[in-house]
This record gives structure tokens, sequence and C-alpha cells, in this order.
């Protein structure tokens, strides 16, 4: 988001901090509402939503059937209690103005998104759109995590650790890159590039999924016992939907409808086609058969992969970036089946990996005209410049959440606990944690 954001300037900055227009404007006509824009804009939030269920779908369906339920819980609650902590607090830690030396934002009269009542922002959007749209990425982006650690959390570990979570990294992240006065945002010449969440949400969720894998250590009985999913079904219903609401979580980062939304949904579309056709091809050549499963994983990765281009590459980068980010994911998780990590449902293997080569890959694929619009010649020195930039960016934000996450992992694993108890492993998610069971069956595993 953070290159076009930039031209919004200072009425954007100052929209952020929720000061009104008029403060600045000195005599300038305030910014009027352009129903069409906010239309898109509202569109795409609903679409961002529904990518939190289409989520709880995949996952869901990933799982053994005595975990379905209890694993579709860990997406469905980060929408109730993300949803509450936006409104209250994220948003102004992730738009407010520079704090604690611009570790973190904050701004008083955005908590409870108080002052922005009024607040028309120069994109002409009501900034409770703006606010709303926002508040999506930080629901789906700790529900990714739930992947990595997938049929051994306990719902009380779980809610504790995403409130945490979202304060303490998503937030800060969310200010370094997004934010007008943030960090990333003005790295470098033309600021670290990150459309709609290659750092923010894919690599950040992706490492602190990793991290917490290894901190509360593998299933039980794994690798030994039996992990196949228990609805492909689901599975694919989850993907599907995810496609489709990736479209609002791209094109959506335009805050606009015009040219550049276009382009954005144009490279959705064909990564994420990309990406599943890849991984059918490696899946056909060395297996034999390709599956449903991996045609899943490869649109995921193809989508992934863009979310941070999507703003500057055209179509041969998505087709590019696409295959590369389903060679990369799969090789990966086959090699987390060699390391022998658990890693349950590949959160890292396809949102980390794919979001590192998105993040970074990018750079090569930069079409020539993003060069112009950001007043920029196309050359070399350019090039190796911009490539600076995404991998301070990438580096800063696997450092920073890996460390987070141990150190709030290691906080709710000793008060409250994260894992469930070896019996409650044992009888399955929905009966220990929530009394229930996925598929009202018995005796099913």
């Amino acid at each position: 988001m953070s290159n076009r954001i930039r031209p919004w300037g200072l009425a954007a900055l100052a929209a952020f901090l929720a000061i009104p227009t008029t403060v600045f404007a000195q005599g300038a006509a305030a910014p009027v509402n352009d129903s069409g824009i906010t239309s898109w804009m509202l569109t795409s939030t609903t679409l961002v939503l529904l990518m939190v269920p289409g989520l709880a779908l995949f996952y869901g369906g990933l799982v053994r059937t005595k975990n379905v339920l209890g694993t579709m819980m860990q997406s469905f609650v980060a929408m109730a209690v993300v949803g509450v902590l936006w409104s209250v607090i994220g948003y102004s830690l992730s738009f407010g103005p520079n704090a604690l030396g611009g570790l973190i934002g904050w701004n008083p009269n955005l908590l409870f998104l108080k002052g922005i009542d009024e607040t028309i922002m120069s994109a002409g959007i009501p900034e409770y759109v703006f606010a709303m749209f926002q508040g999506k990425f930080a629901i789906i982006t700790p529900a990714l995590i739930a992947g990595a650690i997938a049929e051994r959390i306990s719902f009380k570990g779980w809610i504790a650790f995403i409130t945490l979570w979202v304060l303490f990294v998503y937030a800060p992240l969310c200010h370094w890159v997004w934010a007008g006065d943030g960090y990333f945002f003005n790295l470098g010449a033309k600021g670290a590039i990150d459309f709609a969440g290659g750092t923010v949400v894919h690599i950040s969720s992706g490492i602190s999924g990793l991290v917490l894998a290894l901190y509360i250590g593998v299933r039980r009985g794994f690798p030994k016992l039996s992990t196949s999913p228990n609805n492909m079904v689901l599975v694919l219903l989850g993907a599907g939907l995810l496609w489709v609401g990736w479209f609002g979580f791209n094109a959506g980062s335009s805050i606009n409808s015009n040219l550049d939304t276009a382009r954005a949904l144009t490279v959705t579309q064909v990564a994420a086609a990309m990406g599943a056709l890849t991984w059918l091809l490696i899946e056909a050549i060395i297996h034999g058969k390709p599956s449903a499963l991996g045609m899943a994983s490869g649109i995921l990765a193809g989508l992934v992969a863009i979310t941070p281009a999507a703003g500057v590459v055209g179509v041969g980068g998505a087709i590019a970036l696409g295959a590369l980010a389903s060679i990369g994911c799969y090789s990966m998780i086959n090699l987390k089946n060699k390391l022998g990590y658990d890693d349950s449902l590949d959160a890292f293997g396809i949102h980390g990996v794919g979001g590192i080569i998105g993040a970074i890959s990018l750079v090569f694929f930069i079409r020539e005209s993003w060069w112009v619009d950001a007043g920029s010649k196309v050359s070399g020195w350019n090039w190796l410049s911009q490539m600076k930039v995404q991998l301070m960016a990438v580096g800063a934000t696997i450092l920073f959440a890996a460390v987070m996450t141990l150190i709030i992992g290691f906080i709710v694993q000793k008060t409250i606990g994260l894992r469930i108890s070896e019996a409650g492993e044992k009888s399955g998610m929905d009966h220990d944690q929530h009394g229930e069971r996925g598929y009202g069956l018995n005796n099913l595993n």
C-alpha cells in the first residue's frame, strides 16, 4: 500500500491522524465523497472479510475429523477478537503519528475511531471505510498463523496469543509499511514496495507460525500419526473463496477505482492461475498424478507472491511470480518433511516462503511505467537500490516477527498455557475445547 498512498500527500496523512482537513487546507475545498470509489472500497472490504471463512474452510478440511470445528473456530474467533481490538486501539497504533521513535503509531483521537466521524479522505472515501478495510487485514493475518500450530493449541491460549500479537507485532509492522511516516514507507528513494501485505501479512504470519510451531513442539505421535485431510471438498471450497476474496485484498488496496485497480485485479488473477498450473505440472511430472491439494496449494502460492507486487508488475511479472512461488513453496514443503518440524498446514511453507519470494523477486519484474510514475528512470542503479530496500524490509520483518512471537508465546505459555492437554489432544479439539463435534459423529479421527 505504500506506493499508492504516497501521492495522497499531506491530506492522506492528516486523515490517518484524524485531523480535520480544514486544519491544513487553509481555505481549500474539503474532499468530497466519491460514491463510486466508496462503493468499490465497501465491496473490497466485504471480499476481504469473506476470506476469513474461506480460510476456516481451507484449514478445517485439512485437519483430522476430531479437530475440524476447533480449527475453524480459530479463524472465526479472530473476527471477534481483532474486530473489537482494531476499532478500540489497533487503528490508532497502526495509522497514528510516530510514537516511541517511530516504533509504533499513536493518536488518542483515533481510540474507538472517535476522531473520524466526519472525515472524508482525499481519495474521496469516508475514513470509516478505510479503517474497516484495514481492519479486515488485521483479522486475517493472525488467523493465518493457526495453520502452523493446528491440532494442538488451546482456545484460550490462542485468544491470548492473537490479542498480544496484533498489538505488538501486526500494528507496528503495519505502521512501518503503510503509515505516511513509517520506517519502510520512507525507506530509500521510493519506500519499500508492499502493495497489499507481503511483509505485513504473509511474511509476518508465516515466520510467526514457524517460530510458534517450533516453540510448542510437534503434535503427539508426529510424524508417524495419520494426518490425511478429513475433507478435500472443504479445502477446495475454501481455496476458491480465498481466490475470490483476494480480488478485494489486492485490487482494493489501490484505495481507488481506476487503472491501478484494474492492473492489480488482473495480475492477481494471472498469478493465482499460474501458481495452480505450475504446482499441478510439478506433481504430474514427479508423482504422475496432479492432486486437488496441489491445486489449492498452487492457488495460494501464486496469490501470496503477487500480493506485495500487484501495484508494480505486469502480466508477464505475474506469470513469473506465480511460477516461482509454486516452485519455491513446493520445495520448502518437501524440505520440511525431511527436517521434521511440524508446520501442520504449511503456513510458513506457503505464506512465509511465498511472501518472501514475492517481496524480493518483484524487483526483477517492475513494469517500466511504474518507474516513470515514481519519477525515476529505469536503470541498473534503480533496480539495485530498490532491491536493497526490499531486502532490508524483508529482513527486518523476519527478525521482528520471530523475536516478538517467541516472547509472546513464552508469556502466554507461562501464564495461561498454549497447548491443550495430552488427553485433549487425543480426544480432539472439538470435544475437548468446545464440547461439540464438527460432523456430529463419534469415533472418527
